[in-house]
């Protein structure tokens, strides 16, 4: 259920997901929602945008190992594969989380702002070991989730990878100037 609710978010966003969506798209019986999230649907929405949070985090950690560069083609490319995979309806989970909740679904939007802020420690932590400052690194980290996330959401709408694309040259040009810097 959690991954068909994250799933649905990434396509459809927060507001329009509903459990009777989740439950057809899992297959799950009405009953296993009650038992496994009595919190409702704000507890399966805070547990889909975590585990969507850990996913992507767990790419980025493991391209980490590399280099920043690496990083950023983790995270373009996780993005573009998904739109193509998706004929361009899938966007990110965490981010519909973050822009949709209503203040009165508990903690949903707090775990969308956990999200982000891991992702933004795995790429400064990146950033840091090539040799950025860390005040730095934590900048271009927001700037390069920031710009992926306002690009995945144009290339989505305009069916084009091409906003995609064109972020993924100017932070990787960045990033190879800003490693250049003593």
């Amino acid at each position: 259920m959690i991954l068909s609710a994250a799933v649905l978010v990434r396509e459809q966003g927060a507001r329009a997901t509903s459990i009777d969506d989740v439950l057809a798209h899992s297959g799950a019986p009405r009953g296993s929602v009650y038992h496994h999230f009595p919190g409702g649907r704000d507890e399966l929405l805070r547990e889909a945008t975590a585990f969507a949070g850990e996913v992507v985090d767990r790419r980025l950690q493991d391209a980490a190992a590399a280099d920043p560069a690496a990083v950023l083609d983790e995270l373009v490319a996780l993005y573009r594969d998904e739109l193509l995979a998706t004929d361009f309806r899938a966007g990110c989970p965490v981010m519909a989380v973050a822009i949709e909740a209503r203040e009165d679904e508990s903690g949903v939007q707090e775990q969308a702002g956990a999200a982000f802020a891991r992702w933004t420690a795995t790429l400064a932590g990146a950033l840091e070991r090539a040799g950025v400052a860390p005040g730095r690194a934590a900048r271009l980290a927001r700037l390069i989730l920031a710009a992926a996330e306002g690009a995945l959401a144009m290339s989505r709408s305009q069916r084009d990878l091409a906003p995609l694309d064109d972020v993924h040259a100017e932070l990787a040009a960045l990033l190879e100037r800003e490693r250049g810097t003593p």
